[in-house]
């Protein structure tokens, strides 16, 4: 029996997620549809732009995405403290981009209207606040407001009705830096390992590629979240360095390309920091789908390692 979404996310143990959505229909998302010789490409640009839009609204950023031929990859992190941070005035203006809101939300944003509402009217808007408030860093708010977007969009292009993605969406909780890591690799390198890219450079409508273009400029791109590259100092930011990270990701990139061609993964700086040996690592980003349900971590992988050794010699 599938377990509620409330179970499954839950920032208290880690406020970082890998979400998988998967079109129903035969058809692409995506990319050219073989049996049609339909192209969908300009749906990628679609999405991409939907995921940014909606990162700079939500206390939710964006930590890997890759937008496939038919399921789309996202690796976010929630922000709830700086949610729980904003005034009424910027919860109701952010809520604003997206939806309505209600006629006493719209007179409150208005400072003319706002001094003439009544008390029960003011606590009335006040207790909205904290439901949008709440929305804005919740992932099922997130990937509703997404996939609602782009079902709508393709639906009206291709003429018909009905579901366009097979469900709400899958999520695994990232519940330690490794697992962290090897998702977002994961994610920026399923275009080379299905074979829709050469290298992460050519790979279209995915972070890796946002975040080497900004490289080239020493920059990191506005609209993903940044790599604290001061990692003494406790602040926001992805825990690695952008460097470390952007040479992980083309040696295992080559090592994706030429598996018969001698790779030194395990003498990355990041791996090493976290004690990950290649072994160690293959298994995290070889089976963050196929073998991890909801939970992943280096402790769950080293246990199924342990498993699978005793099973081999038995």
């Amino acid at each position: 029996m599938p377990r509620p979404r409330k179970c499954l996310i839950s920032l208290d143990d880690t406020p970082y997620y890998h979400c998988i959505s998967r079109c129903v229909r035969k058809a692409f998302l995506c990319g050219k549809d073989p049996s049609s010789g339909k192209s969908y490409e300009h749906r990628r640009h679609w999405v991409e732009q939907r995921i940014l839009f909606l990162s700079s609204v939500f206390s939710i950023e964006i930590c890997a995405y890759a937008v496939m031929s038919n399921h789309t990859h996202l690796v976010l992190f929630v922000d709830k403290q700086q949610a729980l941070k904003w005034s009424d005035l910027e919860v109701l203006k952010r809520w604003h981009k997206l939806h309505k809101g209600t006629v006493l939300t719209r007179r409150y944003m208005y400072e003319p209207e706002r001094i003439r509402l009544t008390d029960a009217e003011i606590n009335s808007v006040k207790a909205t606040i904290e439901v949008y408030r709440r929305r804005l860093f919740d992932i099922s708010w997130y990937m509703r407001l997404l996939n609602e977007y782009i079902a709508r969009k393709a639906n009206k292009e291709d003429h018909c009705t009905g579901h366009f993605w097979e469900g709400r969406f899958k999520s695994q909780a990232l519940l330690d830096e490794p697992a962290l890591l090897a998702c977002m690799a994961y994610v920026d390198l399923n275009p080379v390992r299905a074979n829709m890219a050469k290298n992460p450079q050519s790979s279209a409508y995915t972070s890796i590629k946002k975040r080497l273009n900004a490289a080239k400029h020493n920059a990191q791109p506005n609209r993903l979240c940044h790599f604290n590259n001061n990692l003494k100092q406790h602040s926001r930011g992805l825990p690695f360095l952008l460097s470390d990270y952007l040479a992980l990701i083309q040696t295992t990139c080559q090592r994706i390309i030429r598996s018969d061609k001698p790779c030194e993964i395990s003498k990355a700086t990041t791996l090493k920091k976290h004690q990950l040996s290649e072994r160690d690592w293959q298994s995290l980003i070889g089976a963050i789908e196929a073998k991890f349900g909801t939970r992943i971590s280096m402790k769950i992988a080293r246990t199924r390692l342990v498993v699978s050794s005793i099973a081999d010699a038995c």
